[in-house]
């Protein structure tokens, strides 16, 4: 389908759980995180009846994310049937990592494609404190199967936060030598616990500055989605910079969001939703599907003005990362 602005939209990202085994600082709070009751989640039979009402309106690609998807009972099952939905051509992962490996042979089987892991840092102690739970060797180890197995590509997602991890970004770029992983830093946005990010925004034009090796400009990657991509001289891999903050790409913008408790977000800092788990849960159609589809475009707005301002508060969704599906 294309919205009002002219915008191609094939992209659905699909958060299945609002649950997470870390509480990294920047996204949840340690304790009081309430989640949804079993029975305010969609079910996965009722999130493949909406896949399958949309695929024919244009939806080629999905993502699955959480809070952390790999902690819902039953994910390997709903990647297998996914893959089966006519018109589904891509079926890709955000996950932390930490349960990856032990589930990454059958999710392989199962139909998934790509996998993008999210690490903020390559020290352990560091690790520790920003998840407040979890071990970097899990995460790692998850990684290096996911090479091993031929997922392509493999990326890393770093969120750069001044005074935290901003001394790393060139180790993480020089991964990309050794090793063919897309990197990709992405600039902190104001969707989490804001306290802990306060004041620790860099932006990506800071962060190619801590590269010291010269960058190479590249065409897009496969499931480049908004990045811009670079490598390194001889390397394997790919840099790639997210700039929700500094340089909007809205205008670019191929996705749509449906939460675990049933919304239709058409923008990841809007507060603008529409309830489809009420549409699913009265026995609706396809073609009713389909028009509650249509409305929820019709509310995504051409840009969103997330931006950093030291004195105030990002207030425009009152949804956490966690409970959007980033």
């Amino acid at each position: 389908m294309i919205d009002k602005y002219g915008r191609k939209i094939n992209y659905l990202r699909i958060s299945v759980t609002d649950r997470c085994n870390f509480r990294c600082r920047y996204c949840m709070p340690e304790e009081g995180v309430r989640a949804l009751k079993h029975e305010d989640i969609l079910s996965f039979e009722e999130i493949l009846q909406f896949v399958k009402a949309v695929a024919p309106l244009g939806i080629e690609r999905v993502r699955v994310t959480g809070g952390e998807p790999l902690v819902r009972k039953g994910i390997v099952e709903f990647i297998n049937a996914l893959s089966k939905i006519n018109g589904i051509k891509d079926i890709s992962m955000t996950t932390n990592g930490s349960m990856f490996k032990e589930m990454s042979k059958e999710l392989k089987k199962a139909g998934l494609k790509r996998v993008n892991f999210s690490l903020d840092t390559l020290k352990a102690e560091k690790f520790s404190y920003i998840t407040r739970r979890g071990k970097l060797g899990d995460v790692l180890e998850g990684i290096k199967e996911a090479l091993n197995l031929g997922f392509n590509p493999v990326k890393i997602n770093t969120v750069v936060a001044k005074g935290f991890n901003d001394d790393e970004i060139d180790d993480f770029a020089k991964l990309t030598i050794e090793y063919p992983l897309v990197i990709r830093f992405i600039e902190l946005m104001p969707l989490g616990e804001g306290g802990w990010a306060k004041g620790r925004f860099i932006s990506a034009q800071e962060i190619k500055s801590k590269i010291k090796s010269d960058l190479i400009k590249v065409e897009n990657i496969e499931g480049s989605g908004p990045a811009e991509y670079f490598k390194l001289k001889n390397a394997k891999g790919f840099i790639g910079f997210i700039t929700p903050i500094s340089r909007h790409f809205c205008e670019k913008c191929n996705r749509i969001r449906l939460t675990a408790d049933g919304k239709l977000k058409p923008c990841l800092a809007s507060s603008k939703e529409l309830d489809v788990k009420e549409v699913l849960r009265n026995n609706a159609d396809m073609e009713q599907i389909q028009k509650a589809f249509g409305e929820a475009l019709s509310i995504k707005p051409y840009s969103h003005n997330m931006k950093y301002d030291e004195s105030t508060d990002y207030e425009e969704t009152k949804r956490r990362m966690w409970q959007i599906g980033g």
